[in-house]
């Protein structure tokens, strides 16, 4: 069965348009519980735990969820503005049958959307959400008022998931004497990053972290890091840490300014857990992760496979190989020694556990990492092609990966959200990279004329 609604994380779009409207989420979360009280125990009510970032849709959202959710005989624990993977640990701990997000992620505040985790924390399985999407064709239904579900608030909430994140960070080691600078976005960290970095020791300046429902990512955050270099440099800090706006997504910069990608964090987690042989497998990348890291990992002798581009393909190949570290270069980081998904937070205090441990600054933990200049050229086009069957395309694909002679790569793909084909070249030298992504962006194009 084709989806409808769900994508690669949810389902995602502009507040009032289909299907970010009140009336459809209130039929969401209506046919979700009718699913989730089919699937729990026998005379069990079911339990689903709901909490969003910090944009002003959220309250309208919520309160949808939640009227869906109690008509169908659902039970719901509101924690207000918690981080993806707050929800996900807290949906575990709790044993609870679910747990929905209200959040857009690193979108603007005018985007939203809604994610489901499984009792387990993990991203829901794709048979429930056919089944979710299957219920959504049929009527609302409202359950007699002796069936119908409760609603409560879930107060300590922040506090659960900042003691679950200090318990990620090795006990013999602690923050004390680094100063650290963290970025929330505006977003549903705002009231936790700083208070896990103060509790283990780090002297932490806080900016990003005054929502007002319009802020969130804006100007601010893993997407736009510039603000957290300035901080950086204004409190003489040896870090930063930025997140986005749902908490999942993580950027680092070091004293002299300098970002640090998902890549390179990655790097120096994984050569960390190596040295400590803690490191069970190897890497899962995407197919955008930089070559210079696939290099990088390969002269360590650990191996690396790259999955699709998003973080559920990441963990489906995690799973598949039985391994527990990959990540985007975006910085989605997963660490399944630690969680179930990715964690912005929980990723940060790896890298910093990292750097303790091994008494290096970030500088010289990545150092191994040197990545090689990427260069994304999209290409829009009136219509979907077969663009690896166009000669022309192939040949100009084929004169790039004799040029660059194994010391790079050439990656060509559809989008999935807009009609544009995206031509990706990397190699060691930038001069050679441009003139092959314009080359081949050159034959896209000229192809989907003909």
């Amino acid at each position: 069965m084709k989806r409808k609604y769900f994508g690669t994380d949810g389902i995602r779009g502009k507040v009032g348009m289909a299907p970010i409207t009140p009336d459809f989420v209130l039929r969401l979360g209506n046919a979700a519980g009718r699913v989730l009280a089919r699937a729990g125990k026998r005379g069990a009510r079911p339990t689903v735990l709901i909490g969003k970032d910090t944009r002003i849709s959220g309250y309208m959202l919520e309160a949808a969820l939640e009227a869906g959710l109690s008509a169908a005989g659902v039970d719901v624990l509101l924690v207000g503005p918690m981080p993806t993977p707050a929800v996900a640990y807290l949906t575990s701990a709790l044993r609870l049958q679910a747990g929905i997000v209200i959040s857009a992620s690193h979108n603007p505040f005018d985007d939203n959307g809604i994610k489901f985790f499984s009792g387990a924390g993990a991203k829901l399985p794709d048979a429930v959400e056919l089944a979710i999407e299957a219920e959504l064709e049929r009527p609302l239904q409202c359950r007699e008022s002796r069936g119908l579900g409760k609603a409560r608030r879930m107060d300590d909430a922040a506090g659960r998931y900042i003691e679950f994140c200090k318990s990620t960070f090795p006990s013999r080691l602690d923050l004390r004497g680094m100063r650290i600078v963290v970025d929330s976005a505006h977003g549903a960290s705002y009231h936790v990053a700083e208070h896990v970095l103060h509790e283990l020791g780090a002297d932490v300046v806080a900016i990003g972290n005054r929502p007002d429902g319009f802020n969130i990512n804006r100007n601010c955050g893993a997407t736009q890091p510039a603000a957290l270099q300035r901080a950086v440099a204004r409190e003489r800090a040896e870090l930063g840490i930025a997140l986005d706006g749902d908490g999942d997504r993580l950027v680092m910069v070091d004293s002299r300014g300098v970002i640090y990608d998902g890549d390179r964090l990655l790097y120096v987690i994984a050569s960390d857990r190596q040295r400590n042989r803690r490191l069970r497998g190897g890497v899962v990348g995407t197919l955008m992760s930089n070559f210079g890291f696939e290099q990088a990992l390969a002269k360590l002798r650990i191996p690396f496979a790259r999955s699709a581009v998003g973080d559920r393909y990441v963990l489906e190949l995690l799973n598949k190989r039985g391994w527990q570290l990959g990540g985007e270069n975006s910085g989605h980081i997963v660490c399944l020694d630690q969680h179930t998904t990715g964690d912005g937070i929980v990723s940060a205090l790896q890298v910093l556990a990292a750097l303790r441990s091994g008494g290096l600054t970030l500088e010289k933990a990545a150092a191994g990492a040197r990545l090689y200049p990427q260069v994304l050229r999209n290409v829009r086009m009136a219509a979907r092609f077969d663009f690896a069957a166009d000669r022309g395309v192939s040949r100009a694909v084929a004169a790039a990966e004799k040029a660059l002679a194994g010391d790079g790569r050439v990656l060509l793909r559809a989008s999935g959200t807009e009609p544009v084909i995206r031509v990706m070249v990397e190699g060691r030298s930038r001069r050679t990279v441009e003139k092959w992504a314009a080359h081949i962006a050159a034959a896209v194009a000229s192809a989907g004329e003909r």
